[in-house]
């Protein structure tokens, strides 16, 4: 029935709470004999003493306990204490209800009563995989940079404002709430999105992205939901959308305020129902359970009264709110962000060259003077170039560095913005982002500066509506008068 090996049972210690003497004792017995080390608790406070003080890896909750409940005790245990413990929920209330809240406040399981001995070994052993998981990827814990290390991602920064977000995530990573992301461009909502997946028990399915700014409202929809044989021109077959490919993983909707009102309504019914219908279906073609993770680099109030985002979807998506500090907040993060960068680059460029050049306290005190309005993605991309130019164990100076009308606040300028590096390092649709947000910008100055600051007649030359000049403004953070200004100098 088990899988794990027995000298890895008996170092994981299970926490049962249970009102019911009979069932209390049952469940121990079956758990000992499994080879768990188990302890009891008859009272839902004492449980929560216990869970508080995180000494336990898996926890046996009751559901309907008197007094402190089950739900109360996953809550409890989540506000007080970070660190992760799988909980499997226990209850004679079969509904749908019941399992929902359960799940949606962290519990890892739940088994409805009454229940069979291998279903209970089944689902505490499931918990005890995960706790085992976890363990792991504790232990490779935090490099001496200042990095968490998650699988492949490596999350830099000490300061508070960083540290707090960062264990926000930290937490909602166990659960299966749906987060919302908010942050300038550039500060990594991408990466923290992953960071949840991957310290997650959704691990092991897959996260898949979505950018809503970079397609069309047609093929965003055909891309999200799919599209049955013979719904548009060119559907010459069936095809699945994200939606259902993401099935039981998690689904990252960049740039969320950019997506169409109407598909906006669409998705919403998938969040409520998980039920999916493909373009041109006049069936449910599939329910799917997928935990969905948006972000904007809006302010999401804002979007919600301007009319971008709908009211309704945004307080569904937004069970938790995550915002990611700028760059210029937390600039204690700089110098350790410089360093990973600085020998991620030279490993990955100058293989074979030496040891890596380091930072010297003029360049540092450079890099923390800097406004870096591209966040850490324009401070990466800064790095970057100087580990490029730079020798083997060089002490860079602030001259080694690009200056700031060199890198724009997405990347370089000109002609390194379509350079082998930049397409290397990023996947087309990334690419293509990229490109696109840099084209808009420079057009949108060109055009705010031949037209005078006046709205109306950038639209002219522009042949589009006002409102969209103005929506595209709004997006790039671009103001007319320092345009204009810019334009005059």
């Amino acid at each position: 029935m088990n899988s794990i090996p027995s000298d890895a049972l008996k170092e994981l210690r299970v926490l049962v709470v249970d009102d019911d003497s009979s069932m209390l004792q049952t469940c121990s017995r079956i758990l000992e004999l499994e080879g768990y080390s188990a302890t009891v608790c008859r009272r839902g406070d004492e449980g929560r003493e216990h869970l508080l003080r995180g000494t336990f890896d898996i926890s046996l909750l009751d559901y309907g306990m008197t007094g402190v409940s089950g739900p109360d005790l996953l809550r409890a245990a989540r506000e007080g204490n970070p660190r992760h413990v799988p909980m499997v929920m226990s209850g004679g209330d079969a509904s749908l209800e019941s399992s929902i809240e359960a799940r949606e406040l962290g519990a890892w399981e739940y088994l409805s009563r009454p229940f069979t001995a291998t279903q209970l070994k089944i689902a505490v052993g499931g918990a005890a995989l995960e706790a085992i998981r976890m363990r792991e990827l504790d232990g490779e814990g935090s490099s001496s940079n200042g990095a968490r290390v998650s699988g492949d991602l490596h999350v830099v920064g000490e300061s508070p404002e960083f540290r707090d977000a960062l264990d926000l995530a930290e937490r909602l990573a166990h659960t299966d709430a749906s987060v919302f992301i908010s942050g300038e461009s550039g500060t990594g909502k991408d990466l923290i999105a992953h960071y949840i997946h991957e310290r997650s028990r959704r691990a092991r399915k897959p996260m898949l992205a979505l950018n809503c700014a970079a397609l069309p409202e047609a093929l965003l929809e055909a891309e999200m939901f799919g599209h049955s044989k013979g719904a548009f021109t060119g559907a010459v077959q069936e095809r699945i959308g994200l939606l259902e490919s993401t099935d039981g993983g998690t689904l990252f909707l960049d740039e969320i305020t950019e997506m169409d009102l109407s598909i906006q309504a669409k998705l919403l019914r998938v969040i409520q129902d998980g039920q999916v219908r493909r373009i041109g279906s006049n069936k449910v073609d599939a329910t799917v359970d997928v935990r969905f993770i948006a972000a904007t680099n809006r302010e999401p109030a804002e979007a919600v009264s301007s009319g971008m985002l709908r009211r309704d979807l945004y307080y569904r998506l937004r069970v938790v709110p995550l915002h990611i500090p700028p760059l210029r907040k937390r600039q204690g993060d700089i110098p350790l962000l410089a360093d990973y960068f600085l020998r991620k680059y030279w490993a990955r460029h100058r293989v074979g060259d030496g040891p890596p050049p380091v930072l010297g306290e003029r360049a540092v005190d450079h890099l923390v003077s800097r406004p870096w309005l591209g966040n850490v993605r324009e401070l990466q991309n800064a790095v970057e170039y100087a580990a490029i130019l730079s020798s083997p164990e060089a002490e860079l100076s602030a001259d080694d560095f690009p200056t700031e009308g060199e890198f724009g606040e997405d990347g370089p300028a000109g002609d390194a913005l379509t350079s082998p590096t930049f397409f290397r390092e990023r996947k087309y649709h990334d690419a293509r982002q990229e490109l696109t947000d840099e084209f808009e910008r420079r057009y949108l100055r060109w055009v705010v500066k031949e037209a005078s600051g006046n709205m109306s007649k950038a639209a002219r030359i522009a042949d589009v509506d006002r409102t969209t000049l103005y929506r595209l403004m709004e997006k790039h953070d671009l103001s007319i008068s320092r345009e204009v200004q810019d334009g005059e100098e």
